[in-house]
């Protein structure tokens, strides 16, 4: 096994090996380091392109294929065909509900706060695992580029991210063979790319505007002695220059008075349209008149109607820009510099108009696809120490967290988080009228906590006895510059708090911090599949406890019938949690809920009817 030299002042590797930078995008994603004229340089591995689509297909054999050839899919086989799936990461359903229709694959939807699951075919994927798919594409490109193993990674995340998604994009790395050294936000490393932050000396106040494919966000951030700090953040996640290629389609639908039904259900030429539309947005960029044809449908666009289809889109993204000033309490003369992110900034009508609000010419120099990878690949040379001139805050050599249900290591301080640092998740009770509730605290990289080292245990007494799930436990870390880590739990419906001191690397050796941090890469991938089949019977076991207090409390309510069929089901439930394998146990899940659906709802329906007899409603 090779030996790794780690830096335990930084909890970063030292420089004998290339860390890379990677820009996990919702629709697509690339990856850069630091060449040896010591620049940033984005990846193009074989001439495929830099873009890398972040798209996975699954074929009938099982083969799975990443990035451009799997794009050609989205037409031809969409339900096996996966894009977007950073939308979905540390997700649950909840959160995606109004948006399901947007996914053309199968989302599973159990009704509850569970994380997101996507169904193809017989399996059961979790984004955590499609996007280490995305992750290790990106991984072989480079380490075929660059002629030498690629194993440590930097990976930029939206400024909105909370901590569920930022442990999500972690766990992908770690899934992809990558150890994560730091999570980093998309405009602190589009910054990073164009200097700004780099001297330690500067104050500063920015904003970065990030127009994609499918999402916008805009950021304002402070830097004060090199130290990035997000003040606000706005957007829509469902806004981004694909709105730009649809309004260019409603256009030619319109102006050649087809049938838009007749288009929509005719999926070569809708992909036609949309490709053309996507043609004709980025020829205005040198020319002011567009016209071609798909067959006998002429495609004739000039830029001023152009400008005109799309203003109301950019208007939306202004009104962000006005949100997110207004939320930093900040007026737009505060504002230093404006960074242009994204491959829809290239569109003359979105610069001039940010330019105007802003009042001051806008950084778009560099090419803003890779302005993110760029800035990605300099916080990766920083971490390994290349980079002298930068004030590298301390960090937490070995990730902090809980005991969840299956005996998981739930991180709640990731390794290399700069300390002081404050991270906080919500938990709830498993079983009806529970008032106590244990927490196990631990330090490690592994996904169970058998394999990690324990810190602390205390139980959280006195919850109010209440249904599984109602009480809400915020379980904090703030861990200090002294390496003290202070433990508070607290239930949020009656105020009941504990809370108890450890010092996390008390006791332990750089040579002990280095194996461990050996031993989660090499067993990452067995980690992770014992970690989903846990998670997986955990799930079974509480849908098991639901549907059978269901049946105990409203028995009356359903026919013989959906009785003796929903025993079978969870009979075959609770045969699947005894073996080990999870997408087994996934379908029985579904199957469940598929079935009980139904009744859960008309018993719904018939109480809420129950309820407003006899009242008046105004």
């Amino acid at each position: 096994m090779a030996k790794v030299s780690i830096n335990l002042a930084t909890g970063s590797i030292q420089k004998e090996e290339i860390i890379v930078g990677i820009d996990l995008g919702t629709t697509n994603s690339l990856v850069a380091f630091i060449n040896p004229d010591k620049n940033p340089q984005v990846i193009n591995d074989m001439g495929k392109g830099v873009l890398v689509p972040s798209v996975v297909h699954f074929g009938e054999a099982g083969e799975i294929t990443v990035g451009n050839e799997a794009k050609n899919y989205l037409v031809t086989d969409p339900q096996n065909t996966i894009f977007s799936v950073k939308r979905l990461l540390g997700r649950a359903y909840k959160d995606i509900a109004n948006y399901k229709n947007f996914f053309s694959y199968k989302v599973i939807d159990d009704d509850s706060e569970s994380l997101v699951k996507i169904n193809v075919g017989d399996k059961f994927y979790t984004p955590i695992e499609l996007s280490s798919l995305i992750l290790k594409e990106l991984k072989a490109r480079a380490e075929h580029a660059l002629k030498t193993p690629v194993n440590r990674a930097v990976i930029t995340v939206p400024a909105y991210f909370n901590d569920s998604q930022r442990q999500a994009t972690r766990d992908a790395g770690k899934l992809a063979g990558l150890d994560v050294l730091r999570i980093v936000n998309e405009p602190t490393a589009a910054s990073l790319a164009y200097g700004i932050g780099l001297n330690p000396e500067e104050t500063k106040t920015i904003a970065v505007y990030d127009l994609g494919g499918g999402t916008f966000d805009v950021s304002i951030l402070q830097i004060q002695n090199g130290i990035f700090e997000v003040l606000s953040t706005n957007g829509d996640t469902f806004l981004g220059g694909d709105d730009f290629d649809r309004a260019i389609v409603d256009h030619w639908i319109a102006q050649n008075q087809l049938n838009a039904d007749e288009v929509s259900h005719n999926r070569e030429l809708t992909q036609a349209l949309r490709l053309k539309a996507e043609e004709a947005k980025k020829a205005f960029a040198h020319q002011s008149l567009f016209n071609e044809k798909i067959g006998d449908i002429w495609c004739t666009l000039d830029r001023v109607t152009f400008e005109q289809l799309i203003l109301p889109k950019v208007q939306q993204t202004i009104k962000a820009c006005e949100n997110a000033l207004k939320d930093a309490k900040l007026n737009v003369k505060q504002i230093d510099e404006v960074v242009m992110v994204g491959g829809s900034t290239r569109t003359a009508l979105v610069k001039k108009m940010v330019s105007d609000f802003f009042g001051r010419p806008v950084h778009d120099d560099v090419n803003p696809d890779e302005v993110v990878a760029l800035g990605a690949a300099i916080q990766a040379d920083v971490l390994a120490g290349n980079r002298r001139d930068i004030l590298l805050l301390d960090v937490t050599p070995l990730s902090l967290g809980i005991e969840t249900m299956g005996g998981l290591m739930d991180v709640i301080i990731p390794r290399n988080s700069k300390v002081p640092t404050k991270a906080g998740r919500q938990y709830t009770t498993s079983k009806d009228g529970q008032v106590n509730m244990k927490i196990a605290v631990y330090q490690g990289e592994r996904d169970l906590i058998a394999e990690n080292r324990k810190l602390a245990e205390f139980e959280l007494k006195g919850i109010p006895a209440m249904p599984a799930g109602f009480p809400k436990v915020d379980i904090n870390f703030l861990l200090n510059a002294d390496g003290i880590l202070k433990i508070q739990a607290i239930e949020l419906r009656s105020g009941v708090k504990q809370e108890v001191e450890v010092k996390p690397t008390y006791g332990i050796t750089d040579d002990q911090v280095e194996q461990m941090l050996m031993d989660s890469i090499t067993h990452a991938k067995d980690d992770v599949a014992q970690r989903m089949v846990i998670e997986a019977r955990t799930e079974g076991e509480q849908m098991i406890y639901t549907v059978e207090r269901f049946l105990q409390k409203n028995g009356e309510h359903v026919t013989e019938e959906e009785t003796t069929e929903t025993h079978k089901l969870l009979a075959e439930l609770k045969q699947e949690l005894t073996g080990g394998d999870k997408d087994r146990i996934h379908k029985a899940i579904d199957t469940l809920n598929e079935y009980t659906r139904p009744f859960a709802e008309r018993l719904m329906d018939t109480a809420i009817a129950t309820a407003m007899k006899g009242k008046k409603v105004d």
